[in-house]
């Protein structure tokens, strides 16, 4: 009896621009899913900066030197105060709060159809769809690939950030900045507005 070899799918690695890209998606989708450990402060505290004067370096140190100033348990207290607390919450963690769109489906439902069109499964399971922390690990696997797949094309990267991301990232990012209870997220929404533009003026000349 002959044996039939199974395909093998062969992966090249990415650029080094395109990893970097995948792990600023895995971090925010990371900070924003929960707040960060002593380990996670501990990582960052002790991350080079990034080469460049540009707004995303600048930020970038800027979160840094925060992780080496800020302590876990702080930290969890801040997550609580800004995402969750009693009531209504002091900044909107959901994409869907920040959506200009006219269309009668909710984010949510659309993020679900395209990531089923993208052969994806939703980012994190245990999250609403429209979770920023779910778009980014979406984001990330576009990028970066995974579980068996390749990363996603430029054109499918660029139409899923513009749908789901182009509009409501920033406004989130300036909400969290804007919040009082925000201290430590200050600098976490420095940085996400920084790589918010760049990836969106990538995506233009792309």
């Amino acid at each position: 009896m002959s044996a039939v070899a199974a395909p093998v799918t062969l992966h090249r690695p990415l650029p080094p621009e395109e990893a970097a890209r995948a792990d600023f998606y895995a971090l925010l989708a990371r900070l924003l899913q929960a707040p960060p450990d002593a380990a996670l402060l501990a990582q960052l505290a002790a991350a080079p900066d990034l080469e460049g004067t540009g707004d995303l370096p600048r930020a970038w140190r800027g979160l840094v030197q925060a992780s080496s100033a800020m302590d876990a348990d702080a930290a969890a207290e801040e997550y609580e105060a800004l995402f969750a607390g009693i009531g209504k919450a002091k900044v909107s963690i959901y994409a869907g709060f920040y959506a200009r769109g006219t269309t009668p489906e909710h984010p949510r439902v659309r993020i679900k159809k395209d990531l089923a069109a993208l052969g994806l499964a939703p980012a994190c399971p245990t999250e609403p769809e429209d979770h920023f922390a779910a778009i980014f690990e979406a984001m990330r696997v576009l990028v970066a690939g995974g579980a068996g797949r390749g990363p996603a094309t430029l054109e499918d990267q660029g139409r899923f950030h513009e749908t789901h991301l182009a509009a409501s990232w920033p406004l989130f990012a300036k909400a969290l900045a804007d919040a009082a209870e925000s201290n430590y997220y200050r600098h976490v929404a420095a940085f996400a507005a920084a790589f918010a533009a760049l990836e969106a003026e990538s995506f233009q000349i792309e």
